[in-house]
């Protein structure tokens, strides 16, 4: 009898453990695959792939690959503007639709994480609109167009930087004692752009000088390279890559942290030293080569944030009690992606124009036109009128259509939307979706860039007629991307760049000497697969 209970008593537990499995299974696929697929608002939007409703294994695996932008442009193509890649997750490749996103203060997405430094989130890490805005007005001023355009302090530092490290640097490179001749300008144009961002940020005197430390260079550049290749499963699965730390394993290699390490300690001697330089110095500095000008700015802002807000402010915890840290933070940001993205256009825009002696001879004649111009006297170089540069239309239409072709950083700007569901094009969004847009893919409009994929900087003479052709093609250019948190260093890369160009071209021819491994990668921030182009500079005599 009592077996008899104990048997039956048994049957009624796997019954019932049966049921619980069951019905556990249903809600798992009535969660995870039934409500995607056929019930949720975005079920309403086309897939990339078949599986991109109930999983987001096929995007993962395309930016595993290093091979997203060209990924969702195809998608885009076969399936329209607005395309579901996962269960969650949407691309857009419509103006209409970014302007919505990038422009209705949607928040970021936690992807950008990655980007804090020292423990501490920067600008272009902080997630929430709020903390974002905060930390913008503390160096939106320094990075404004009018700024840079009349900054004493940025004027000295080019005049150091071009005359004393690129100039001569160029010159030494036609000596018969330098044959074969030949220079990797992505190295050089990268080294440039860090040494002007970081005089702007440290002042000439506590800046990196990469034009002529080039053993350095290419040590830290090196660790720069290894940075980024290994941030997949700290971005993109970041739950996973925490699970994983406890049972020991970490599938970011070690020797990726210790580049962090070399790097951050890096920026963070120079803010240091910067802060102690202020300490001692006060104003005296101001207007000179060696005025910081943006570590003055964010000490100026941080100030003024705690004595209005105090305790209430949004970035209280994680600026104004890390004062130090914070500056770091924001800096080692800037110079980072600086160096990058300047660098990569740079190189492009020299391989184009090497490419055609004809279109160097009609910059050469415009350059030409500046008062005073950039050709060489005596050894040195005049640094000419910025509003003035700034006009030259011919500067301005190949330095844009580089941005175009070749946007460093051209992979997707991911945002979340709103709580309260919203409207992106004719579709219905709930809250909590990831959205996201490219330069990559906008650039490849057809109708706003007919044959997108080749170099042609008439493109942007022709806007000059302002037909509407020419004003769709401004408004889809999204190489700074758009809205409150676009490039906040936009108006300074512009900058370097035509004064770079312009220094070079008004005194140089440069030829084509090895360009194994030109083409980008496919990637966030996208640069030469080789991370090379070697050039071979005549001077123009």
């Amino acid at each position: 009898m009592n077996m008899s209970v104990h048997i039956m008593a048994t049957l009624d537990n796997s019954g019932m453990y049966a049921s619980a499995a069951i019905i556990l299974i249903i809600a798992c696929l009535c969660q995870y695959v039934i409500y995607p697929v056929a019930l949720s608002p975005l079920s309403k939007i086309p897939t990339a792939h078949w599986s991109c409703s109930f999983s987001p294994a096929w995007i993962l695996w395309a930016r595993f690959k290093g091979r997203e932008n060209r990924t969702l442009h195809a998608a885009h193509q076969r399936h329209g503007p607005i395309v579901r890649v996962g269960p969650n997750e949407l691309s857009v490749n419509n103006i209409q639709a970014v302007k919505t996103i990038y422009q209705g203060g949607f928040d970021k997405h936690q992807w950008y994480s990655i980007f804090d430094n020292y423990g501490v989130p920067c600008m272009f890490s902080s997630v929430h609109a709020k903390h974002h805005s905060v930390r913008k007005r503390m160096v939106s001023n320094v990075y404004s167009k009018s700024h840079i355009h009349t900054s004493p302090a940025l004027a000295a530092q080019s005049e150091a930087i071009l005359n004393s490290r690129l100039m001569p640097l160029l010159d030494a490179s036609v000596l018969d004692t330098q044959k074969p001749h030949g220079i990797n300008v992505h190295s050089l144009f990268c080294a440039v752009a860090m040494d002007f961002i970081s005089a702007y940020c440290f002042g000439i005197h506590n800046s990196a000088n990469f034009i002529q430390n080039k053993s350095y260079r290419e040590h830290w550049l090196t660790l720069y390279t290894t940075r980024k290749g290994y941030s997949f499963f700290t971005q993109e699965l970041p739950r996973l890559s925490k699970a994983l730390s406890y049972v020991g394993i970490d599938p970011t290699p070690a020797w990726v942290h210790a580049a962090n390490r070399e790097l951050e300690a890096w920026c963070k001697k120079l803010s240091d030293a910067t802060l102690q330089y202020l300490e001692k110095t006060g104003s005296t500095s101001v207007d000179s080569a060696d005025d910081p000008v943006v570590v003055r700015a964010l000490l100026v802002g941080l100030e003024k944030e705690e004595k209005i807000n105090g305790e209430s402010s949004h970035i209280y915890s994680t600026a104004i009690l890390h004062r130090e840290s914070s500056v770091a933070s924001e800096i080692l940001d800037h110079v980072l992606a600086g160096q990058e993205t300047t660098g990569v256009a740079l190189t492009y825009l020299s391989y184009h124009l090497s490419e055609s002696p004809e279109l160097q001879r009609d910059l050469r004649t415009e350059l030409l036109s500046l008062e005073p111009n950039m050709s060489l006297k005596d050894g040195k170089i005049a640094i000419p009128s910025s509003n003035h540069l700034d006009n030259l239309p011919l500067l301005h239409s190949v330095i844009m259509e580089t941005v175009r072709r070749y946007a460093p950083a051209g992979g997707p700007e991911p945002r979340v939307t709103p709580a309260s569901p919203c409207h992106i094009g004719p579709y219905e969004v709930p809250g909590g979706v990831r959205v996201s847009a490219s330069a990559y893919n906008l650039h490849r409009d057809e109708k706003a860039f007919p044959d997108p994929d080749i170099w042609d900087h008439t493109r942007w003479l022709q806007a000059k007629v302002d037909t509407e052709k020419d004003k769709e093609a401004r408004r889809q250019f999204w190489g700074f991307s758009s809205g409150g948190r676009m490039c906040l260093g936009s108006n300074f890369a512009m900058h370097d760049m035509k004064l770079t160009i312009a220094a070079i071209y008004s005194n140089y021819i440069s030829h084509v000497v090895d360009d194994t491994g030109i083409e980008q990668t496919d990637a966030y921030t996208g640069h030469p697969a080789s991370n090379s182009l070697y050039l071979r500079f005549e001077k123009i005599t």
